[in-house]
C-alpha cells in the first residue's frame, strides 16, 4: 500500500527502509552531532509518519498538513531516543508522533479552549509525566494538583478540555456487515440492543483484568465519566483511558 502513496510531494516508494541495527547506528551517531545521520534516520522514517497518519483519516485534517506534523514529532522523538535503552524506535517515535498530530488537531479544533485552560492542562500533564517517573505508576489527579500548586477541580477540567472528544458516528465494532456506531450504545439501558449487556458483554468480558472489568462497567453500565472512574478506583483519568482503549480492543477482537 505505501508503494502507492504520494504524500508532501514525496513518493514513499522512493524511502529508504532501515533495519532496526541500522536506526541504533544512526541514533547514536546523531547523538554525537552527525546531522547527516540524523536526516538520514528522518528519511528513514518517513514510512512510520506515514503509518501513524493514516490512524487518522476522516478527520477533515489536510493529509499533508497531519504528515509535516507527524514529522516533527519523528524528529522529536529522534532527538530524545536514547538507543542504548533496549526498545524499539518505534515503540517510543510512535507516541510521540500521535502526541503531536493530537495537540495539533486540539489546537485547530472548532471547539475552543482558552489558552489559559490549555497552558493548565500542558503544565499537569508535564506535572503527570514527572510524578510517574518518580512515584513508578500513576498518579492521581490530587497529586498531580499539588505539584503544580493548583486546586483538583481546575486541573481535572483542564484535562478533560483536551481529551479528543469521540465521534457519534465512529464504529466501534463490526462482523462484516453493518458497523456498530458509538450512537448506538447510547438507547435503552434495559434493551437488548445495547452491546455491552446481558449474555454478550458477559462473554466477551471473561479475558478482561477485574480493573478493566470494573472501568468497562462503570462507563458503560453506570455511564460515568472517564474522570468520575478515576476517582472512584483511585487512578488517573489518564490511565483510565488507556485501560479503556485495552479493553475495548480485545472486546473487539473476541466479538
Amino acid at each position: 500500500m505505501y508503494n502507492k502513496v504520494e504524500i508532501c510531494g514525496v513518493s514513499t516508494s522512493q524511502l529508504p527502509v532501515l533495519k532496526e541495527k541500522e536506526k541504533i547506528e544512526l541514533l547514536r551517531k546523531a547523538r554525537a552531532g552527525d546531522m547527516q545521520a540524523r536526516q538520514t534516520m528522518i528519511q528513514g522514517n518517513l514510512r512510520l509518519v506515514l503509518s501513524v497518519v493514516q490512524r487518522f483519516a476522516g478527520r477533515g485534517e489536510s493529509a499533508d498538513d497531519l504528515f509535516q506534523v507527524g514529522c516533527i514529532g519523528l524528529i522529536k522523538a529522534i532527538d530524545h531516543f536514547d538507543p542504548d535503552l533496549n526498545v524499539r524506535f518505534s515503540t517510543y517515535g510512535v507516541p510521540m508522533i500521535i502526541g503531536e498530530i493530537r495537540r495539533f488537531l486540539r489546537d485547530n479544533n472548532a471547539v475552543r479552549v482558552s489558552r489559559s485552560v490549555r497552558d493548565t492542562a500542558y503544565r499537569a500533564m508535564q506535572a503527570r509525566e514527572a510524578l510517574q517517573k518518580q512515584l513508578g505508576r500513576e498518579p492521581r489527579t490530587d497529586e498531580i494538583a499539588r505539584q503544580i500548586g493548583l486546586p483538583e477541580p481546575t486541573v481535572v477540567l483542564a484535562l478533560e478540555s483536551v481529551v479528543d472528544p469521540v465521534s457519534l458516528y465512529e464504529p466501534v465494532y463490526t462482523d462484516g456487515g453493518d458497523p456498530l456506531y458509538v450512537m448506538d450504545q447510547l438507547g435503552d439501558d434495559g434493551g437488548e440492543d445495547n452491546w455491552v449487556s446481558g449474555i454478550m458483554f458477559r462473554d466477551t468480558v471473561e479475558s478482561l483484568s477485574p480493573r478493566e472489568r470494573r472501568i468497562m462497567a462503570l462507563r458503560y453500565m453506570a455511564g460515568k465519566t472517564q474522570v468520575e472512574v478515576a476517582r472512584e478506583i483511585g487512578i488517573s483519568q489518564a490511565q483510565v483511558s488507556r485501560l479503556e482503549k485495552s479493553a475495548m480492543d480485545r472486546i473487539r477482537s473476541q466479538l
